[in-house]
């Protein structure tokens, strides 16, 4: 009979996939969102959000049964922006690292997007000093890319420049301003390279991984005082890998387990 009970218990747990959660039903939940960084988050030509990290939060959202709410914000004003309570998470891809971690608090990992260099197709630039020097380098700011880029190459010759918005490294790009630029490497072979603004551009040299600066995967930031939202979060971002939610908008967006490593 213990083990019927247990059986029964088992299968409404799963069957509820949040347990324990808080009761978030007609809730709002804020998210801060930088709308720039397709496939990731970007809007329609209709002026609505979408990508895969917009469906993500949306799903989450559903499993909670709150109502998500998006608050937009330039990338150097997202964690100033939680701080600051003018949302109640950053939900647009933000890599977990040490330094921001001294700030915020973060769920457990949504994706995982390596960091690659983009130049010119047959340029031959490598990310490494040697090949940069003298070079002019765009980045996003705030972005751990402009961390990397500024410690790394910037003190040893290399020119880096940061842009409010990756839409504006593209730019400047295209038309020679810049010799490369530094981004997520989903980002840029699904939002810049496949694009017709990107045909004569390509990824070079090998992947950029150090965790000191780019971390161990990305998560929606928090601020560290909520910690009730961050275990549900947890636990809805649990459900729809269990569930297959989270497959089905992977499988949307890409080819590939975006996800990475368990």
């Amino acid at each position: 009979m213990k083990k019927v009970i247990a059986a029964v218990s088992l299968m409404i747990l799963s069957a509820s996939g949040l347990a324990g959660a808080a009761d978030w039903s007609g809730k709002v939940l804020r998210l801060g969102v930088d709308p720039t960084y397709p496939p990731l988050e970007y809007k329609n030509q209709d002026g609505t959000l979408t990508g895969f990290g917009v469906d993500i939060a949306e799903a989450l959202c559903a499993e909670l049964k709150a109502r998500c709410v998006w608050v937009e914000s330039s990338w150097d004003g997202m964690i100033p922006g939680l701080l600051a309570r003018k949302f109640d998470a950053v939900a647009s891809s933000m890599t977990i690292t040490p330094k921001r971690l001294e700030q915020i608090a973060f769920t457990d990992k949504v994706s995982n997007a390596p960091s690659r260099l983009v130049a010119k197709r047959g340029s031959g630039l490598e990310p490494t000093v040697d090949s940069l020097k003298g070079k002019r380098i765009g980045v996003e700011q705030g972005s751990t890319q402009e961390s990397y880029a500024k410690a790394v190459w910037g003190r040893n010759g290399v020119e880096v420049l940061s842009y409010q918005n990756q839409d504006q490294v593209y730019a400047d790009l295209v038309v020679g301003r810049l010799d490369a630029s530094l981004q997520g490497a989903i980002q840029a072979s699904y939002g810049f390279l496949k694009t017709t603004q990107g045909q004569d551009f390509e990824l070079t040299g090998v992947t950029l991984d150090d965790p000191t600066y780019f971390g161990v995967g990305d998560g929606l930031g928090l601020r560290k005082a909520d910690v009730a939202l961050r275990e549900d979060l947890n636990k809805a971002l649990a459900a729809i890998l269990a569930n297959g939610t989270y497959a089905q908008i992977n499988n949307k967006y890409f080819d590939f387990d975006v996800y990475g490593a368990k």
